[in-house]
C-alpha cells in the first residue's frame, strides 16, 4: 500500500517524480487528531479524528470520534459552504476497508466495516465488490447505517 514507510510507490521519488493539478488550495487542517502511515491532501478538515494506512482525498472534513482505518477518501470538488453537512463524513463514523468516491457524504455514527465478511453485495448508497465496501460518487450513507 502507498501509505507503507517502505511502499513499491514513492510519490517523493526524485527519479520518479508524481505531478499532480495545482489547486491553490489552503493546507489541511487536523484540530486534536492521530494520523499514522497515511497520506492527507490539502485542503482537509479533519476534527478529534484517528486515521491509520489511509489516503485522504482533497477538501475531506472528518468530523470528531471519526476512526478511519486501510481506506481511501477521494474528497470533494468543493467545499460545503453552506454547512449543511452534505459532503463529508460525521462524527463517531467507523470506516475500515471502504473507498468513497467524490463528494459523498457519511451519516454520524454510521459503520462500514463489513464484519459479516460479504464479498459481493449491493446496499443503499454502497455496494461491496471483494470484500471492500464502495460508496460512489455523490453516494449518500444515512446516520446509523452498519455495514
Amino acid at each position: 500500500m502507498v501509505t507503507e514507510p517502505h511502499a513499491q510507490k514513492k510519490f517523493y521519488d526524485p527519479w520518479r517524480p508524481t505531478y499532480t493539478h495545482e489547486r491553490f488550495l489552503p493546507p489541511s487542517h487536523m484540530r486534536s487528531c492521530t494520523v499514522r502511515e497515511s497520506i492527507v491532501a490539502e485542503g482537509c478538515f479533519l476534527d478529534e479524528c484517528a486515521i491509520e494506512q489511509s489516503v485522504i482525498g482533497i477538501r475531506s472534513h472528518i468530523s470528531q470520534g471519526t476512526r478511519i482505518t486501510r481506506s481511501v477518501l477521494l474528497g470533494a470538488d468543493m467545499y460545503d459552504s453552506d454547512g449543511s453537512g452534505r459532503l463529508g463524513i460525521g462524527r463517531d463514523v467507523v470506516l475500515e476497508r471502504v473507498i468513497i468516491d467524490k463528494n459523498a457524504s457519511i451519516g454520524d455514527g454510521a459503520r462500514l466495516v463489513n464484519a459479516a465478511g460479504v464479498q459481493h453485495a449491493d446496499g443503499d448508497g454502497y455496494y461491496i465488490r471483494g470484500g471492500i465496501i464502495i460508496v460512489p460518487k455523490g453516494g449518500r450513507i444515512a446516520p446509523g447505517t452498519v455495514v
